[in-house]
């Protein structure tokens, strides 16, 4: 596959190594040349200077064969913008753009341009290692209103029904972790000592849906 990058930070000269050693041809855009120097001094892919929305700029890069298109450069609207005449113009079906604030992801999504928002990625990321307990995000949809997360629970829900913990919960028991193997839970599957629940849900939901998990669960939610 031949792959085109616009932004030679820290986020697309990694992507460009990892790419290439895996045996794809790379073109990376930027407007800076000195921007290059992130680049390995192996590196045998295209080094093209210029803004990833312009025509010229593209087709120097190789993207009228191109399988797929990365925007990862610092500026929301230029990725944005060039991953649309990625699409629209050349005919690449495969691009997904970097912003940083995730609030333009559901407008980018319904322009049909998938986003990868990095700082609440990065702000999840941080949160699992400081906050061992509770809810772990793993997932979060483009919109970022709906979250898959790894969920601590109280010991005494052990031997519960994954049923009943989402009727008192609200969330939907994703998948199960159990012994390093994952699966997908019955409606009389039980709650085992070592489980690692995946649940799914309204973000806004998390919070109160963490809070019974890790209470003592009451009588009636057996």
């Amino acid at each position: 596959m031949h792959i085109v990058i616009m932004g030679c930070g820290r986020v697309g000269s990694t992507l460009a190594h990892i790419l290439e050693d895996s045996g794809h041809s790379v073109a990376i855009i930027d407007r800076d040349p000195q921007a290059f120097r992130r680049l390995r001094a192996g590196f045998r892919g295209r080094r093209v200077t210029g803004v990833g929305f312009d025509r010229d700029v593209l087709e120097e890069a190789g993207l009228a064969t191109a399988s797929a298109f990365v925007a990862v450069s610092s500026g929301d609207n230029s990725n944005i913008i060039s991953a649309r005449v990625a699409r629209e113009t050349f005919g690449v079906d495969n691009v997904v753009a970097r912003i940083y604030d995730p609030r333009r992801a559901e407008v980018y999504q319904r322009l049909g341009i998938p986003t990868v928002a990095t700082v609440r990625w990065t702000a999840d990321q941080i949160l699992r290692r400081v906050l061992p307990e509770g809810a772990e995000p793993l997932w979060r949809d483009p919109t970022g209103t709906v979250i898959l997360a790894e969920m601590a629970f109280n010991t005494g829900w052990i031997g519960t029904r994954t049923r009943r913990v989402e009727e008192a919960t609200g969330g939907r028991v994703a998948f199960i972790n159990r012994m390093g193997e994952s699966l997908v839970p019955k409606d009389d599957t039980v709650i085992q000592d070592g489980d690692i629940l995946h649940v799914i849900a309204a973000e806004n939901d998390m919070d109160r849906i963490n809070k019974v998990l890790t209470a003592a669960p009451s009588e009636s939610e057996h």
